[in-house]
This record gives C-alpha cells, sequence and structure tokens, in this order.
C-alpha cells in the first residue's frame, strides 16, 4: 500500500490543483501516489466537511465534472493510432479501389465494435487500478501464464514488425530513402517517442501521440477535397450487402485489421498508468461515475477521430482509384494518388503513412512493455525492446520481402490473437467481484459477446481464404 501524502483534510484547492497537474511532471509512482491522495482527500472532504455537497456549492458538480473530463482525455487517442496503421491504410485502399463505396458499412461497424471494446478494456484498467495483462497474470498458473505471454508477445511482435516496415516504406516513398536505412530510422525516430513517455510521463507521450494521429488524419483525408465522393453512392454504401466471396474476404480483412488485440492490451495499461495508484482500486462512488463517463467520451471523439480517418481512405479509393489494377501494394496506391490527384496530395499521403508508422511502432512497443511486465512480472528498458524487435523488421526488409505482403501476413497473426483477449476482457468486466459497483450492464455484455463471436467468425474466413489462396 502506497503511504498517504494528501493535503489536509480541508484543503480543497491544492487537491484540485494535482488533479490538474496530473501526469505533467515527476516519476510515475509519485503520480500515481499524488492521484490516490487527492482522490481520497476529495472524496473525503465531500463526506465529511459541514455544507460541502454539491447542493450546497453552487456549481461545484459542474467543476469536478470538467475536472474529470479534462483529466481523463488522453489514453484514448494513443490507443487510436492502432486504427489507423500501416495495415489499415493497405487494406482500406484496397476496398475502394475494388468495390467503389460498398464496404463503407463495415468500417463504420468495426469502428463502434472497437469503440466498446476499447471502453471496456479502458474501464478495467480505472476500475481495478491493473492492466488486462497483469489482471490474468495473478489468475493463471505458472505454464498457462507463459504460455499466454507467449501468444501475446508473437502478437505485438507481428505488429511492431509491420509498423516500422509500414515508416520504411514511407520514407521509401517520400525520399527514396532504402528500406533497411528507412526501418532503421523508423526505429530510432520511434527511441525518441518512447524516451517521451519514459521520461516526461504519460501526459506529453499522449499529446505528441495526438499530434501524430492529427497529421494522419490530414494526410489522408486531404485528397477528399481534390477528389469528392459522391454523397448518394456514399449513403448507398452504409446499407450492409456483399458483392461475392472477394468483398467477404475483404470485409473479413478490414474487421479483422481494426480491433486489434495488442491495444485492448494497452488500453487497460493507460488508464492504469494514469489513474491508478500502484495496485489500488478507485474507490466505487461519484469520483468513480464521472471518470468512467469523461473516459467514454475520451473513447467515442478517439474513435470517431480514426474512424473517419479510415473512412476517408476508402472513399478517396472509391472516388479516385475505383477500377485501377495497380493499387494492391502501398507503393502502387500512392503512385496512383500521385498521378490521379497531383504530387501535393501524394506527398501528404505519403506523409499521413510516415506518421502512422512512427506513431504506431511506438504504441505497440509500449503495448509490448505493458504485456511482458503484466505477464512475466518484470520489466525491460523501453530501449532494449526496442532494439529486440526492431531486429526482425530490419532482416525481412534487407532479405527483399515484400513489404505489403509481410503486412498481410501480420494481420493474419493478428487475428490469431483476438480470441484470447476479448474473451478474457469480456469475463473481467462482466464480474461483479472485479469491477464492484462498475460491472458492464447485460445489454453490453451480450453486445461485447456477438462482437467477440463476429470478429472470431470473420477472421477465421480471413485465415481460411488465405491460406486457400483465394483472399
Amino acid at each position: 500500500m502506497l503511504p498517504h501524502r494528501g493535503a489536509a483534510p480541508g484543503d480543497r484547492g491544492s487537491v484540485e490543483q494535482r488533479i490538474e497537474r496530473n501526469g505533467e511532471a515527476g516519476p510515475v509512482e509519485d503520480r500515481h501516489a499524488s492521484r490516490a491522495a487527492a482522490d481520497t482527500e476529495r472524496s473525503r472532504t465531500r463526506d465529511t466537511l459541514p455544507g460541502a455537497s454539491s447542493a450546497a456549492v453552487p456549481g461545484s458538480r459542474l467543476r469536478r465534472s470538467r475536472l474529470a473530463l479534462r483529466s481523463a482525455l488522453g489514453p484514448a487517442f494513443v490507443a487510436a493510432v492502432a486504427y489507423v496503421d500501416p495495415g489499415n491504410v493497405a487494406a482500406n485502399l484496397s476496398a475502394g479501389a475494388s468495390y467503389g463505396y460498398l464496404l463503407t458499412w463495415v468500417l463504420v461497424v468495426a469502428t463502434a465494435a472497437a469503440g466498446l471494446v476499447q471502453y471496456l478494456s479502458a474501464s478495467l484498467g480505472i476500475v481495478t487500478g491493473a492492466s488486462l495483462p497483469q489482471l490474468l497474470g495473478r489468475r493463471l498458473r505458472t505454464p498457462g501464464r507463459l504460455a499466454y505471454w507467449a501468444q501475446a508477445e508473437a502478437v505485438a511482435m507481428a505488429t511492431d514488425l509491420a509498423e516500422v516496415i509500414g515508416g520504411a516504406v514511407a520514407l521509401y516513398l517520400l525520399f527514396d530513402v532504402p528500406l533497411v536505412l528507412g526501418g532503421l530510422i523508423s526505429g530510432v525516430v520511434s527511441l525518441g517517442l518512447l524516451a517521451v513517455q519514459d521520461r516526461g510521463g504519460q501526459r506529453p507521450f499522449e499529446r505528441v501521440i495526438t499530434a501524430f494521429l492529427l497529421v494522419i488524419a490530414i494526410g489522408f483525408v486531404s485528397g477528399l477535397f481534390v477528389a469528392p465522393p459522391d454523397p448518394a453512392e456514399v449513403a448507398a454504401g452504409l446499407v450492409p450487402r456483399f458483392d461475392g466471396l472477394g468483398s467477404v474476404l475483404l470485409a473479413a480483412a478490414m474487421l479483422g485489421a481494426t480491433v486489434m488485440p495488442h491495444v485492448v492490451y494497452l488500453h487497460s495499461a493507460l488508464t492504469r498508468d494514469r489513474f491508478g495508484a500502484g495496485d489500488q482500486r478507485t474507490p466505487a462512488g461519484p469520483a468513480r461515475t464521472r471518470l468512467l463517463r469523461a473516459t467514454r467520451l475520451d473513447v467515442v471523439l478517439a474513435m470517431l477521430l480514426a474512424g473517419a480517418v479510415n473512412i476517408s481512405m476508402l472513399l478517396l479509393a472509391a472516388s479516385a482509384l475505383r477500377g485501377r489494377d495497380d493499387v494492391d501494394t502501398i507503393e502502387g496506391a500512392h503512385a496512383a494518388v500521385s498521378a490521379t490527384l497531383g504530387t501535393g496530395i501524394g506527398v501528404l499521403f505519403g506523409l499521413g503513412l510516415l506518421a502512422s508508422g512512427l506513431a504506431s511502432t511506438s504504441v505497440g512497443c509500449y503495448a509490448g512493455s505493458a504485456i511482458m511486465e503484466g505477464l512475466l512480472r518484470r520489466r525491460i528498458n523501453l530501449f532494449v525492446r526496442r532494439a529486440v524487435t526492431l531486429a526482425p523488421a530490419l532482416v525481412l526488409l534487407a532479405v527483399g520481402a515484400d513489404p505489403t505482403t509481410v503486412l498481410i501476413l501480420s494481420q493474419v497473426v493478428l487475428s490469431f490473437g483476438l480470441p484470447f483477449v476479448l474473451v478474457p476482457l469480456l469475463r473481467l468486466t462482466g464480474d461483479a467481484t472485479v469491477m464492484e459497483g462498475s460491472v458492464s450492464g447485460r445489454p453490453v455484455r451480450v453486445l461485447g459477446w456477438l462482437i467477440a463471436a463476429a470478429i472470431v467468425a470473420l477472421n477465421a474466413v480471413l485465415i481460411v481464404g488465405v491460406i486457400s489462396g483465394s483472399a
């Protein structure tokens, strides 16, 4: 148990100041202790001082809600970067170029499903003060824990592999940098991003990653101003339907690439690091309710942005690249965008891809660290981990492996990891002994299990298609 280091019971101003400063500076452990003390003292003050209720102090409830909202925004935007990674770029462009607006509805459904899953993960970290890997590590015996870690680590490394290669491709497209050197540069830049989190704290890291997310959005949305989509066809694309087996397999790839296992593990770690106090739970009560409500808004805003970027990719391909047979690779798609919409849009597209690769590989390394910490119960320096996971990508680039093929295969590996993260997440967030007063309601649990079943089924279709050669 961390020692209590809060302000005096009557010192409400200092408590609120610590809430506003939360994450700005100081070691993670100090921020955790300060946050726990602030929550405890605020609750104690509200519960024990005469006239401290929201009814007696005009506007105090609104003030607390605003503080909770300001404190909660950020983690979901870090997680959202995984939804606009190079794998999503390839799938969305292929869908738009091959089937026009037909599969727009798939991205809408995938974004909504991902939002629910991410909120469940975030709420788990807030309520329990632990990440999903930590909770599983405490419940599994050693053989099962190590086996679970092996598959989770494989998923994290496959993700990191794809992101490094995506960044290398972007550097090649923008500056004609050789792929191996581009992969090395991507790894070095991601080290710099990780240093922001390691030395400056989580809030600065969240701001940097959110800035990258905005660059990604500008890069992929800008083309729509040059080649605007047909509103009637966009509306028609919102009606669920397919056009042959090829569209079914592509829809499976789009959905499977959207809900990614590593970012589900990650979100619980992000909220734990932001709001947790060691192994202490967030106490049940109005403060937790406000925090969960603000977190829900954080997830909604972040997923709306990520969903809009993904849909923009598909609409751009549908309006400008439909029917072309040279967009089955990212390099081909970039060349087609430049030829069709102009060099300027092509440069913005490349910058969006570069930001996608750099930000998502940093986030993936963060997720891998959280997985290892929770399941192996030990920490490895992020820089050491970055070097270890960078090596396979550089080897594949050096031997001349096709980047797009590597991206596709990495998505297949990710699909195998989905059941292992969704099933435990749904069970834990539906367990009253784990979530106490914040257990998921029955409609949410039913919807969550339906989403899990649909994702697993569609990914099984994708895997069969890839193996059979029909995907």
